[in-house]
This record gives structure tokens, sequence and C-alpha cells, in this order.
């Protein structure tokens, strides 16, 4: 099963790579979201997927005997889900703001701030006077 987790999750990973070198915003996001449930997913397999007993420590003992569920990668992967939420929400806002401002969603117009043309400038005219 491990196998097959890896395997989708690379998958996943391959899919968010080449979404992300799109022109598109709206398939930036996707593969924004794409990129951080296969880094969850990648997580959650590098944690070893157990049907062992929960974590907890039996009254009288000290430490936990026999196969027992890791937490960390639980821990983890909750916390991976809520910043990419928050990632998620403010990248769809600049996207919806640029679409409101440009009237466009392609990445190319988003040059809006820098020159069209390369200026032309003379060395001297920069210096300072002595």
């Amino acid at each position: 099963m491990e196998q097959v987790l890896a395997i989708v999750s690379g998958a996943m990973l391959a899919a968010s790579f080449y979404l992300l070198m799109r022109r598109s915003l709206l398939r930036f996001v996707i593969g924004l979201i794409l990129l951080s449930n296969g880094v969850n997913l990648l997580i959650f397999t590098m944690g070893r997927l157990t049907r062992a007993e929960p974590p907890v420590i039996p009254k009288g003992q000290k430490v936990i005997e026999g196969a027992y569920a890791n937490p960390l990668p639980q821990a983890l992967i909750l916390t991976a889900i809520v910043i990419s939420f928050g990632l998620l929400a403010f990248t769809l806002v600049l996207v919806y703001r640029h679409f409101a401002s440009g009237q466009s969603i392609e990445a190319d117009d988003i040059q809006a701030s820098e020159p069209r043309e390369p200026l032309d400038v003379d060395d001297s005219a920069r210096r300072l006077p002595a």
C-alpha cells in the first residue's frame, strides 16, 4: 500500500509542477492545491501506514509496549492543511484582485509595473555632481 501511495504522491507532485509553470493564474492555483495535497500525502506515507494501537500509555507504565501508531506525521499533516488553506485563500484573493483590475488571469499581464521597453540610460546623467 505504501508503494501505491508513493506513486500517487509522485504523480500529484509532477502534475502540480506542470501546472505551476503554466501562464494561466487559475492553473497556477490548481497546481498549488495539488502541490500541498501531494506533500501531505508524502508526509503521511513517510510516517508508515499501520493499523496499530493508538499512542496511549497505559496507566502504571512508563513506555508503550508493542506496535503503536506514530502521531507525529498526523500532527504535521494537520498543521500543513491549515497552512495550505491560508496560502490558498491568500492566492485566490490575489488572483481575484488582479482579474478585477486587469480583466485577465494571464501571468504575462502582471508586468504592468515594469517598463515595456528597456530604458536608454546615460551613465553621465546618473552620476552625482562632485
